[in-house]
């Protein structure tokens, strides 16, 4: 910001050099790239991170199907699970043998995850299958794939404005390695006769 402002303060400098220029300039480059940029990329990253999780939902719910399952009988190992894909993320589960009837008209039984916290035969709860009668995750809904969305758009952006920042330091320090170089070249000239104007010798 304090080359922004000293743009309009070096234009008629004398001490000003054109690397003092350029580096304002290019900060204010910067600056309206992270302003003006930035925010489309998040957008556009934004919407079609939207588009592609909201056909995924389609798609799930197309594909997954709430069944009814009856408890035959709960399991020794009964650990008390958090469902990762519930919205609370608390919701107690207990390990159970079921038996279910897939979409397919199939009947199933097999070892399957009760929202039940104490279960007993002949309980019944409902899960989430295939057409085939597979158990699978629950399907994504529409809320968590628009929070997903946001979220990857606003990662986007941030790295955007983070990459615009790090290319304007990586040019800065270039020029200030540059300066510094002709410094030196400027003072191997010069120092074999530095001190020496006007002693005579």
């Amino acid at each position: 910001m304090r080359a922004i402002s000293g743009l309009w303060r070096w234009r008629h400098n004398p001490l000003r050099r054109t690397t003092d220029l350029v580096e304002a300039w290019l900060a204010l480059a910067a600056l309206l790239l992270v302003l003006l940029v930035t925010p489309v990329i998040g957008l556009v990253v934004g919407a079609v991170a939207e588009d592609a999780l909201q056909q995924s939902v389609k798609d799930q719910r197309q594909s997954r199907h709430l069944v009814t399952a009856t408890v035959l009988r709960k399991l020794d190992r009964s650990p008390l699970e958090a469902d990762p894909e519930t919205s609370t993320g608390r919701e107690a589960r207990s390990q159970v043998l079921a038996d279910w009837m897939g979409p397919d008209g199939t009947r199933h039984q097999a070892t399957a995850m009760a929202d039940l916290k104490a279960p007993h035969p002949g309980d019944h709860f409902e899960m989430w299958t295939d057409e085939h009668g597979t158990v699978v995750a629950r399907p994504l809904d529409s809320a968590t794939a628009t929070t997903h969305a946001v979220l990857a758009g606003v990662g986007a952006a941030l790295l955007t404005a983070g990459l615009v920042e790090a290319g304007r330091r990586l040019i800065v320090w270039r020029m200030v390695r540059r300066r510094y170089a002709r410094w030196d070249q400027a003072w191997d000239r010069a120092g074999p006769d530095w001190g020496r104007t006007g002693t005579g010798c």
